[in-house]
């Protein structure tokens, strides 16, 4: 707080920050924005709701369309859950740091990512956060305060994102940017894209870009990229000029194969070089664990710096959620996530067989829990506009629902999004009605 000089009179109002140059400049942009509409996950479901109106109030539904795993699946184990109670009533109900505990860190560095000594990081490069969006977002705010340092720039994403990296960034003063992609090759990113995209940036009002995102398992489309086009595309960006590279890596856990190996990542760069990326995961998709909300941040010192001290006035992360994470690793991330994982793994491998048999074009990568279906042929047959009226008639004649790819990107207009994390059973009988309502408009 301001120390009042002896000068000022008492009655007169004085600024917090004293110096006129640090006070923030008036702008008007949040007049000028557009409604940010909220997202159809948590609407979508009531479709349904017509279905049973029509069909009777216990006839059968599938939803495929849930990004949470821990609605479908079981969920968080409940040992694991018993043991984060524990946890919870030794530590007390007393504030924590901002950062979270240091056990958490501790637990995060050394127990889940296991830093190599080599890459310099440590227990200090995490912070905790409150779920996965709320680290997106304060992500976001470092990218511009550390990098371009100036509202209005532009953050980098694929043609066809998660709906939540068009608005999160665009809440916080980030035009949101879709990278050139092509639908033939699952609209990945390109390095041809990040250079055309931070042109393209500058052209429009002298903007930069000051962060691009990387996410694999990708939501909506299901895509997996290698390690090594991973670090490609993000070591293209740092030498395109862009400041920060984000890799959101919360579907990670959730394969068959090998999870992420930050070291792996973090030794491609030079140690400034690593100060310039961040790392997201959680326990949203490996554990079922939407409601806990728990998810942490890897980053270079400054970055984590930064978002600790935003963090102690505005929103500090739970301990519950670290209770959880810390009882995970208690016992082996991996082997507590399995309960989750095998099943997803099985009807991954269920959809990518049913699909391929009955000859639809999809997108499913090898991991994650979604497929990425083009739906072109029954929408053209059938009249209809696009994806939310093929998913209205899925939902209301066929009681499934599916995420229409128009809700993620125009460039996705015919395409949805199934969720398989469902237990295998449920995931054949939602693949079959699938295929019911979408044969029944080509017929």
């Amino acid at each position: 707080m301001t120390n009042q000089p002896p000068s000022v009179s008492p009655d007169t109002p004085v600024f917090v920050v004293e110096d006129p140059r640090a006070l923030v400049p008036v702008n008007d942009y949040p007049s000028c924005q557009i409604p940010i509409p909220q997202s159809k996950m948590f609407l979508i479901k009531k479709m349904l709701e017509n279905y049973r109106a029509k069909f009777g109030a216990d006839a059968v539904t599938h939803d495929a369309s849930q990004g949470d795993g821990g609605a479908s699946l079981p969920g968080v184990p409940h040992n694991l859950m018993e043991r984060a109670l524990e946890l919870f009533k030794q530590k007390g109900t007393g504030y924590d740091q901002p950062f979270g505990t240091e056990a958490f860190r501790k637990g995060t560095a050394e127990q889940y990512w296991q830093f190599k000594s080599e890459t310099g990081f440590g227990p200090q490069n995490i912070t905790a956060t409150d779920g996965g969006r709320d680290g997106l977002i304060k992500a976001y705010q470092a990218m511009i305060s550390l990098g371009t340092q100036r509202i209005g720039d532009t953050l980098l994403v694929s043609r066809v994102p998660w709906i939540s990296y068009l608005w999160g960034p665009y809440s916080v003063g980030a035009n949101v940017l879709l990278a050139p992609g092509d639908e033939a090759e699952s609209w990945a990113l390109t390095e041809e894209g990040i250079e055309a995209s931070v042109k393209f940036s500058q052209e429009h009002g002298g903007r930069r870009v000051a962060g691009l995102v990387i996410t694999s398992p990708d939501n909506p489309t299901g895509r997996t990229l290698p390690m090594a086009r991973q670090i490609a595309l993000a070591k293209k960006a740092l030498d395109s000029g862009i400041p920060f590279v984000l890799f959101d890596w919360i579907y990670n856990q959730v394969t068959a194969g090998v999870p992420a190996d930050i070291n792996e990542v973090l030794l491609a760069f030079s140690p400034a070089e690593r100060d310039r990326l961040i790392f997201l995961d959680g326990l949203t998709k490996s554990l079922g664990a939407s409601n806990v909300r728990n998810a942490h941040l890897v980053a270079g010192k400054p970055v984590i710096d930064f978002i600790v001290s935003r963090s102690s006035h505005t929103v500090a992360p739970n301990f519950f959620g670290q209770a959880v994470a810390l009882a995970a690793y208690e016992i082996g991330f991996r082997k507590a996530a399995m309960p989750l994982i095998e099943p997803i793994n099985q009807s991954r491998e269920i959809a990518r067989q049913f699909f391929t048999e009955k000859g639809y074009r999809t997108i499913i990568g090898d991991g994650g829990y979604y497929a990425f279906v083009d739906c072109s042929p029954a929408i053209e047959a059938g009249g209809l506009e696009d994806s939310r009226a093929f998913n209205q008639h899925l939902a209301e004649n066929f009681g499934v629902t599916v995420i229409p790819g128009r809700d993620f990107s125009e460039f996705a207009r015919n395409w949805v999004r199934f969720s398989y994390a469902l237990p295998p059973e449920k995931t054949r009988k939602a693949l079959e009605r699938f295929d019911e309502g979408f044969r029944a408009l080509i017929k």
